[in-house]
C-alpha cells in the first residue's frame, strides 16, 4: 500500500519534471542530446541560441534529473540520463499532432 506521504513526494517529483520540460528550448535541447552527448559550443551552434541562455536551460534539465554533466578536457559534456524521456516526449508529440488533424478536419468539414 502506499502511503499518502509517499504519493505526495511522486506527484511533487512529478510536477518538478514536467516543469522542467515546459520551455521550448529546453526540449530542443533534449532532442539535441538524444543521439550523442554534446557540450554547450555545440548546442549552442546547433540551436542557433545564445551560450548563456544554453547554460541556464541545461542547468534547469540537469537539476530535473533529464540530463547529467561529464568534464572531459576542458569541456563539459552533456548527455540524457534517461533515453526514455525522448519516448514520451514523441508520444506527446503524437497526441499533439492527432489534436491538429482532428481540428483541422473541422475546420474543413465546414
Amino acid at each position: 500500500m502506499i502511503t499518502t506521504s509517499l504519493t505526495q513526494e511522486i506527484t511533487r517529483l512529478h510536477a518538478d519534471l514536467c516543469s522542467a520540460l515546459a520551455d521550448p528550448t529546453r526540449l530542443l535541447l533534449l532532442y539535441a542530446l538524444s543521439n550523442e552527448p554534446r557540450n554547450v559550443t555545440e548546442l549552442t551552434q546547433d540551436l542557433q541560441v545564445p551560450q548563456p541562455t544554453v547554460s541556464r536551460h541545461l542547468k534547469v534539465l540537469r537539476e530535473g534529473g533529464l540530463v547529467k554533466a561529464a568534464r572531459q578536457g576542458s569541456s563539459v559534456q552533456y548527455q540524457l540520463t534517461d533515453h526514455r524521456v525522448i519516448e514520451a516526449l514523441d508520444l506527446l508529440r503524437s497526441i499533439l499532432r492527432e489534436r491538429i488533424q482532428h481540428d483541422a478536419s473541422l475546420i474543413v468539414d465546414r
